[in-house]
């Protein structure tokens, strides 16, 4: 017999949706509790739950988990370049910009951390990854890059070698890649974002 869970998939839901699967049963609480004992559904936080892998079949999604377990916010910094393959280490921290205030969360599935930035920066270069039955935001390459130089303490890109030297040795990011960054990004995240004279001097650099 097919548990309802499977239609959940690996999108993260909250208590209530869970309890709307089994309206047969009362006291849904006391049925949330038994699956999470159970180790079929995984609490992210008070209120929010995302589904074993086991029961649905389905791999999670950290990227997913992100944009859900604290919105508005979307995936950036190194955890996005490491997605794009942009940088070669392990990334182990989920990293986030929201709207909000900064926060952290522990979760038995990872440790995901949310950074804020201003509302005018927040929507320069999000995009949106399409999987099969699920999407995620994230930033694209060049304002993940934007976001970590911005929030990265004694970070600071005076000239274009600088530049090079911090894509190179402190981020190991190929120039190659570099060079094939959107300009127009940089520019717009300039206008808006911290550390504009950082960002203006990777826009030298990539305009070589």
């Amino acid at each position: 017999m097919k548990s309802p869970l499977e239609q959940l998939g690996n999108i993260p839901v909250t208590a209530a949706t869970l309890e709307s699967l089994f309206p047969h049963i009362k006291g849904g609480n006391q049925k949330i509790r038994l699956l999470e004992r159970d180790k079929q559904i995984i609490r992210l936080k008070r209120g929010l739950y995302v589904c074993s892998s086991e029961v649905t079949g389905v791999a999670l999604s950290t990227e997913l988990i992100a944009n859900h377990l604290y919105t508005p916010s979307y995936v950036s910094m190194s955890s996005a370049l490491r997605y794009y393959g942009l940088i070669p280490e392990e990334v182990f921290v989920m990293q986030s910009m929201t709207l909000k205030h900064s926060r952290d969360f522990d979760t038995p599935v990872g440790r995901f951390e949310y950074t804020r930035i201003s509302k005018d920066a927040f929507s320069v270069g999000l995009t949106s990854i399409r999987k099969t039955d699920y999407a995620f935001v994230i930033a694209t390459p060049e304002k993940a890059l934007c976001d970590l130089v911005a929030n990265s303490p004694g970070v600071n890109l005076r000239y274009p070698k600088d530049a090079a030297l911090y894509l190179e040795e402190d981020i190991r990011m190929e120039l190659s890649d570099f060079s094939q960054m959107d300009s127009a990004i940089f520019e717009a995240y300039a206008e808006v974002g911290k550390k504009a004279d950082s960002i203006r001097t990777l826009l030298k650099l990539l305009k070589r």
